[in-house]
């Protein structure tokens, strides 16, 4: 009978591990989303790259971006050359790329 107390303990564990888990994670769309509009919108995107951890965005007007907003997601850094922003998002960067590449076209 013990064993049984021992097992509903575990899956009681488990619940709790995989609802901390769901609360933690982000939405990621509706950050892209946010960074699109910090970028100064989709209008104002030329092309996006990345490597890495850099995220590269070709822009018509650097003066539409709002880099505060842009830090507030959680970017490690903002270098703006021209009419370019690298920025580095660790390890999202890759996706975030294929996400917004497909929101532009």
């Amino acid at each position: 009978m013990e064993w049984i107390q021992y097992i509903i303990i575990i899956i009681i564990l488990i619940i709790i591990a995989l609802v901390v888990t769901k609360l933690n994670q982000k939405d990621f769309s509706s950050e892209v989303n946010k960074l699109i509009k910090y970028l100064g919108g989709k209008e104002n995107i030329i092309n996006a790259e990345c490597n890495m951890s850099r995220f590269k965005v070709i822009l018509k007007d650097t003066t539409k971006v709002d880099k505060n907003g842009i830090q507030k997601l959680g970017a490690k850094g903002i270098v703006e050359i021209d009419n370019q922003l690298k920025i580095i998002f660790d390890k999202n960067a890759k996706q975030l790329k294929e996400y917004i590449k497909d929101i532009i076209k």
